[in-house]
């Protein structure tokens, strides 16, 4: 993101990253790189479950501007917000870009998974997602290698790069069976996946709560399902 980030300035670009998969995920140094701004979902890594209230980042150099933005009643400034004069008075620098204000709800489930992180590191928590992923990625190309050496036919193929600095705590996966096939055998031995068409599985051993005991469990019902899914296959089920 750095060497992004210094590409764009020296073409004279304003740089702005999509965060959704990298807060909560991997350590990020945005004033440290000189991003421009960033943007973040709170629902993914950081727990806060769908709809939950999103995050910007604006450098300190953008502050004050008069780029086209979209007013909303949050953006003014807290202590004359309830006035009510239709005079908009707007927070200074990322403040300023608030539309509504949040779900205090969804807030409240952040809020708590927040007080998890301030419990340990995003070094520590990125350093535990590189070992589950790689052992992950292990297990798999031990169990169900791509080209198959079984008996069977049967593989999974990571399509995510296996060198480390370009992935998170995600693999994404293909199969020797149809995706839709493999979700619902998964899905009846109680696995929660994401699926995107047409052929992909991704499978995200997550720092923060899920173990190593974990991931073993998990290849195993993998195997066990991508077994079920060829024989439903090979049957016409």
């Amino acid at each position: 993101m750095a060497a992004i980030t210094q590409a764009g300035h020296k073409k004279g670009c304003i740089v702005g990253f999509d965060l959704a998969h990298a807060v909560g995920n991997v350590p990020l140094h945005l004033h440290a790189w000189d991003v421009d701004f960033a943007a973040w979902c709170t629902y993914k890594y950081l727990n806060g479950g769908a709809g939950c209230i999103a995050g910007i980042y604006i450098h300190k150099r953008f502050h004050e501007n008069e780029r086209p933005m979209w007013h909303g009643w949050w953006g003014h400034e807290a202590a004359t917000r309830f006035v009510m004069d239709n005079k908009m008075v707007l927070s200074s620098g990322p403040k300023g870009y608030r539309v509504s204000n949040p779900s205090g709800v969804q807030s409240a489930c952040l809020l708590a998974s927040l007080k998890v992180f301030a419990e340990t590191s995003m070094s520590e928590i990125h350093t535990k997602a590189l070992l589950l992923t790689a052992y992950l990625e292990a297990l798999i190309a031990l169990h169900l290698p791509y080209p198959s050496q079984r008996d069977d036919g049967i593989y999974v193929k990571i399509i995510t790069p296996s060198d480390v600095a370009q992935r998170g705590a995600q693999l994404s996966l293909s199969f020797s069976v149809p995706t839709h096939k493999m979700m619902v055998e998964l899905q009846r031995r109680g696995v929660v996946c994401d699926e995107r068409e047409p052929d992909v599985i991704r499978v995200a051993p997550a720092p923060l709560y899920n173990s190593f005991r974990d991931v073993h469990m998990f290849v195993d019902l993998l195997e066990d399902s991508l077994k079920a899914a060829h024989y439903t296959v090979d049957n016409n089920l």
